[in-house]
């Protein structure tokens, strides 16, 4: 079952899939029109989850948050329920961060993350999958403030959950953890023109060894590490399911020229960019 609602006014979209055996994330090889954001529950048993081409095993009665850039395919995509929304039809930025679509489950600090459900949290999820698909039969004005409505409180429960399956938003302030999300914001808006830490230091009003000190205070990678990562990341999705040249992808990520990106690559991964490619 897919049901879609829309609002042209707006371009918002939010969509339902429930025992959708074609249910996954194209990424690069085949955008949506529009990006999205998705959340996908686990109502059968554990499963294996393809993410960008790294396998992760999906414990069952979990829920998991995806955004949109990501590849992903599932073992079992008959057994999952997903919501996934759009900037437009649900994204609360000064108001609201941490359950918006730029909050703590998109960027927060562990990916992929997989929230355990405890049995009451099951049943009250199951109940809310009710109501999302009576709410999609019905075709009145108030369809879209109520699907929103239920997708908020979706989130909201999720990241209280997942904020308590965290060992360092449990140790740490919430101030402190709220560096690592918005330092992970600005790098998915930048990491392909600004690698050097400095930059992301000075957007958060913070030193480079200030910012530095932050995350090894919450036991994190360095930052320097992450953007690297990042670019590591995106270069992959490039290689694996499009097929730019080392050239295009050297410029779309910002490097100098296509060697340095080549180098930069097989410092980082062990592997030739054409050798890489080519285990496609």
């Amino acid at each position: 079952m897919i049901k879609e609602y829309s609002e042209n006014s707006t371009a918002a979209r939010f969509v339902m899939h429930s025992g959708n055996k074609l249910f996954g994330g194209h990424g690069l090889s085949n955008p949506a029109p529009y990006p999205i954001n998705t959340f996908v529950y686990n109502k059968g048993t554990a499963q294996q989850v393809t993410i960008d081409e790294i396998v992760y095993t999906m414990p069952k009665g979990c829920i998991l948050p995806l955004v949109s850039n990501q590849h992903f395919r599932f073992e079992h995509p008959e057994t999952l329920t997903a919501w996934q929304f759009n900037r437009e039809f649900y994204c609360i930025v000064e108001h609201d961060t941490e359950v918006g679509c730029v909050g703590f489950l998109f960027y927060g600090i562990r990916h992929p993350m997989f929230i355990l459900l405890n049995e009451q949290e099951t049943e009250e999820m199951l109940h809310l999958e009710k109501v999302f698909s009576n709410e999609m039969a019905l075709k009145d004005n108030y369809q879209g403030e109520m699907l929103r409505t239920l997708l908020k409180r979706v989130i909201i429960k999720a990241t209280r959950m997942a904020k308590a399956q965290c060992e360092s938003y449990m140790e740490f302030p919430h101030e402190k953890m709220d560096i690592i999300r918005r330092f992970s914001l600005l790098l998915e808006g930048s990491f392909k023109e600004q690698h050097e830490v400095k930059y992301y230091a000075a957007a958060l009003n913070k030193s480079p060894k200030t910012l530095s000190n932050v995350f090894s205070l919450l036991k994190q990678p360095a930052p320097s590490v992450i953007i690297r990562n990042r670019i590591v990341l995106e270069a992959k999705r490039y290689l694996h399911y499009t097929e730019k040249s080392a050239k295009e992808i050297a410029f779309d990520l910002g490097f100098e020229s296509p060697a340095h990106f080549s180098k930069f690559f097989k410092a980082y991964t062990g592997t030739n960019v054409s050798d890489f490619k080519n285990q496609r």
